[in-house]
């Protein structure tokens, strides 16, 4: 429930669908959105002023300064905070921005625009291993190592700048059973790419770590995730929050454990898309929700 004078969060403002729904139901309330795409800013003004309410900010941040933008603004506590984690789909539906591999163009997938490094200095700079790396870990990519070869020794020859010569670089790397799959064969190398380019999971876990200090009693934290490396950092977030730092030395003890923790889990089983929501957007297909309370 939004309470109609507390203070949110909406750390992914996006296109403003979510701060639109809290804002609508604030009066005294005040609602600060962190966004860092100059693009999305400048829709989310609009649709936020369709509702002719003052009570909003837009923070044009990225959600790692979370605490210190709203200690400046003398914000100590807040009654809610959400992120909607990964690329938006007008990002995604962008054919300039780099972030899709079903448009031509430049390598950028920048969601800061003014910062400097670009999915094109990753692929055209970095050393195989570090490619390598990042299709693995960040991709969960099985052919990375061939597919980080393969790009070096495209980019030796000529510099790598438009997606398009990515994805025939990767369709390259693959066995023909992999590029006759239904999933589009460049898919987990350029979520990788993207999460390199704007550091995505380290912004994550400083940003959580901020939103727990900041939230109220009964104040709740809920997190939206699209892929299993955001989610396995939430759920583990979460869990270490609410479990006894001592907990593995009790287990062979006869002793009961007293802890309390302040905070408290309100999704047990994770929340999924129903059947009508995947009907209405198709691209909510993997997303998770958690959502976590603090209680004293």
């Amino acid at each position: 429930m939004i309470k109609p004078n507390g203070v949110y969060v909406d750390c992914t403002l996006g296109r403003a669908g979510h701060s639109t729904a809290i804002l609508s139901q604030l009066t005294t309330g005040k609602l600060y959105c962190f966004e860092q795409d100059d693009e999305a800013i400048n829709a989310a003004k609009k649709q936020l002023g369709l509702l002719n309410k003052p009570n909003f900010e837009i923070i044009n941040a990225n959600f790692m300064h979370l605490q210190a933008e709203l200690v400046i603004r003398n914000v100590q506590t807040v009654n809610g905070i959400l992120y909607d984690l990964g690329v938006s789909s007008p990002q995604l539906d962008s054919d300039y921005r780099g972030f899709s591999y079903r448009y031509d163009s430049e390598l950028d997938m920048r969601m800061n625009q003014k910062q400097s490094l670009t999915a094109k200095i990753v692929v055209n700079t970095y050393s195989v291993n570090d490619l390598a790396r990042i299709f693995r870990e960040y991709g969960e990519e099985k052919f990375s190592w061939k597919i980080a070869q393969t790009i070096v020794a495209a980019r030796a020859k000529e510099e790598i700048s438009t997606t398009f010569q990515l994805v025939d670089i990767i369709k390259q790397s693959l066995p023909q059973k992999v590029l006759k799959k239904a999933k589009h064969p460049a898919k987990q190398v350029f979520q990788a790419i993207r999460i390199e380019v704007n550091q995505e999971l380290e912004v994550l876990k400083k940003s959580l770590e901020q939103a727990v200090e900041m939230l109220a009693v009964t104040g709740r934290l809920v997190i939206i995730s699209f892929h299993s490396l955001e989610d396995r950092i939430v759920k583990q977030f979460f869990q270490k929050l609410t479990t006894d730092p001592a907990a593995m030395v009790y287990q062979n003890l006869p002793v009961v454990s007293n802890y309390q923790s302040n905070f408290k889990i309100i999704t047990k089983k994770v929340i999924v898309p129903t059947s009508k929501e995947l009907d209405e957007n198709h691209r909510s297909a993997s997303a998770k929700m958690r959502i976590l309370e603090r209680v004293n």
